[in-house]
């Protein structure tokens, strides 16, 4: 049988998360730049629409400043999934939806606890790890189902829909049966060196609080994680794949010392005093649109049931019109139905 000449494409390089979902680390800086400024822009025009005068005194949030609040809201997705005992990959999925949906929207128009809450409840079920949304809602302070539910398709749609996510935490455990089968390893390798992949699993779970995934591939996060627990089981790994003096291992070498710094970067737990200033900030620079009650609000839920009204109205006197015209079926089917009589006749 004849073989195709054609490379095959590694599946991760074929998925929506190498496509879609990496940028370089100016690039997202460029993104989350480009979304404050853009979200800064809305809602001073919308206070002053309201307000005249009243934007000039608002301290908005910087790029940085809203990073810091997804930051601390991706440590809560930790903690919950503790609470409920859900597998890590539920909490590494949320974490990505989390990330991902920040790179579509901004913490000004939408706060990132209920989008936590959303994105970890979504999580739960693309995973095949699924919860009655009154258990789940029943066991967080303060949340009740609407808070999850009116986000929802949201998240969704800011994800595109795209729901699977390749995670690190399997490529290292990957990586981890390789070092089973290298000529140099020990027989009892798994049980003599296992507190060298816990702690490599440890830095990996740190690398969630870092920008890691969006700019690096999961197998390039878990042996950078394996380094910083165990420099010599992860250069034996990457002479075991790649020959020594390759450019292939040069490279890999060199982005493996970049996750190294990022992870660490990360490491360290977020100041809650810092967070919370920025929260309590963001309550003054919130979209006054999305601010329920606010006359920003209440005009724009006005305008929404007035287009609304109008649609229904359009398709109410579109129905009126095809039955004075005897056209209600339409022309294919009223053509049908002609042909049907015919028949009868007949």
């Amino acid at each position: 049988m004849a073989t195709s000449n054609k490379t095959l494409t590694p599946l991760y390089e074929a998925s929506t998360q190498f496509k879609n979902w990496r940028h370089s680390s100016e690039d997202l800086a460029k993104i989350r730049s480009s979304l404050n400024s853009a979200a800064v822009a809305v809602i001073r025009q919308t206070l002053e629409a309201y307000e005249p005068g009243s934007s000039l005194a608002v301290s908005f949030l910087t790029p940085d400043e809203e990073l810091l609040l997804v930051r601390l809201y991706i440590s809560k997705i930790s903690q919950l999934c503790g609470f409920f005992r859900f597998p890590e990959e539920v909490e590494a999925t949320a974490v990505s939806y989390l990330k991902r949906f920040y790179l579509k929207n901004t913490v000004m128009d939408w706060h990132p606890k209920n989008v936590m809450l959303t994105a970890l409840f979504l999580a739960t079920k693309t995973t095949n790890n699924p919860i009655s949304l009154e258990a789940y809602t029943d066991n967080i302070p303060k949340t009740a189902p609407s808070d999850v539910l009116e986000l929802e398709f949201l998240v969704a749609q800011s994800l595109g829909f795209e729901f699977a996510v390749w995670h690190a935490h399997r490529a290292l455990w990957g990586i981890w049966l390789d070092l089973q089968t290298v000529p140099t390893a020990p027989p009892d390798r798994a049980l003599l060196e296992s507190e060298k992949y816990d702690a490599a699993h440890r830095h990996l779970r740190n690398s969630r609080l870092s920008d890691a995934e969006l700019i690096y591939t999961p197998s390039q996060i878990a042996l950078a994680s394996l380094s910083l627990a165990s420099p010599e089981l992860a250069a034996e790994w990457a002479e075991f794949k790649f020959p020594l003096g390759s450019p292939s291992l040069s490279r890999l070498q060199s982005i493996v010392a970049s996750i190294k710094t990022l992870i660490q970067s990360s490491s360290q737990p977020v100041d809650v005093e810092a967070v919370r200033a920025v929260d309590l900030r963001l309550k003054l620079c919130k979209n006054p649109e999305k601010v329920v009650g606010s006359k920003a609000y209440l005009a724009k839920k006005a305008e929404e049931e007035r287009k609304a009204e109008e649609k229904r109205n359009r398709k109410a006197t579109d129905v009126q019109q095809a039955i004075a015209e005897g056209d209600l079926f339409g022309d294919e089917l009223t053509r049908g139905l002609a042909v049907d009589d015919d028949d009868d006749d007949d």
